[in-house]
């Protein structure tokens, strides 16, 4: 739900609907949902996405192991700013599990619910950080098929969960031992797999839409940024955009309307009527208080995304 501060519309001289945007727009605030084969690093796929796109930046959200497939979202030139930031919610993964010994599918299916909720872990060896027990939740972890001692299994989960961490738990608890032998990332926040384009498919529409002028292929496979973003939403009246393009806090008479559910230090996206993607930044005040707050700072900005210059400047 969104509580409307003020009833205004905006100003169509200035900035532009996400779905207006042009090809060569797209290129310069856009992300390629890419469907990561097996084998290359994340890293390797990325420097892929941005020489086949002529982008002089390009940068991930969420690495995968080499050996993981999936949902892979590569921001462009001025996104890589964002992408770090604005997909910390969850994520969905189907593997497969082995189990060192024969294990009764009744006493799979109680370990899985055993390991639905908050669980503890310390990040594996060769992760890139600090080996330190952390808790995760684990949202929903369910048995798809059963063949010996390999299960297919589907699993929701915290942002920084580790899949292959939890098998080896999983297998541990069950006194036999396990590993994970496959993994997918089916879903990233609000990304879903049907959204993805192969490598191929992201050579073939730059290809066509260069050569040969067709844009079709190139706005299914570049996306505005703010279909992404996996944050609760403020919106701006147009009079505060561009003192928030220049770093300033959000005070509450720039708040035009807010989604509910926002708590004090919660990551979110600042966005204009048009809702184009302003910037991230962090609340200093919880939705309620920024509906009713008549003056004061109701959130710091953190990362800009917008061009300075966009909507006029109104201070």
């Amino acid at each position: 739900m969104v509580l409307v501060k003020f009833e205004e519309g905006t100003d169509e001289s200035f900035g532009k609907h996400p779905e207006e945007r042009s090809v060569e727009e797209l290129l310069e605030t856009g992300v390629v949902l890419v469907d990561k084969p097996q084998g290359p690093s994340s890293h390797e796929v990325t420097s892929w996405v941005k020489k086949m796109l002529n982008a002089s930046k390009a940068g991930h959200s969420g690495t995968l192991d080499p050996n993981v497939s999936g949902v892979l979202p590569v921001g462009l030139n001025r996104a890589t700013r964002v992408m770090g930031l604005m997909l910390k919610g969850s994520k969905e993964y189907v593997g497969i599990i082995k189990f060192h010994k024969e294990v009764g599918e009744e006493e799979v299916v109680n370990m899985f619910q055993k390991f639905t909720g908050e669980v503890e872990q310390i990040p594996p060896v060769k992760s890139a950080v600090r080996r330190v027990l952390r808790k995760r939740k684990v949202y929903y972890l369910e048995a798809l098929e059963f063949n010996g001692r390999e299960v297919l299994f589907r699993v929701g989960c915290e942002a920084g969960t580790y899949i292959r961490k939890l098998c080896f738990d999983i297998g541990k608890e069950l006194g036999c031992g396990a590993n994970m032998l496959e993994l997918r990332r089916t879903k990233v926040g609000r990304i879903e797999e049907n959204q993805l384009s192969t490598l191929q498919e992201v050579k073939d529409a730059f290809w066509l839409w260069e050569e040969r002028g067709e844009e079709r292929e190139m706005r299914r496979v570049v996306h505005p940024v703010e279909k992404v973003v996996d944050l609760k939403r403020v919106w701006l009246r147009d009079s505060a955009v561009e003192s928030i393009c220049s770093g300033a806090a959000l005070a509450a008479p720039g708040v035009a309307k807010v989604e509910e559910g926002i708590n004090i230090g919660d990551t979110v996206a600042l966005m204009s009527l048009k809702d184009e993607l302003v910037a991230i930044g962090v609340a200093e005040a919880s939705s309620q208080q920024m509906y009713e707050m008549e003056k004061g700072v109701v959130a710091k900005t953190k990362r800009v995304m917008m061009k300075k210059g966009t909507y006029p400047k109104c201070w």
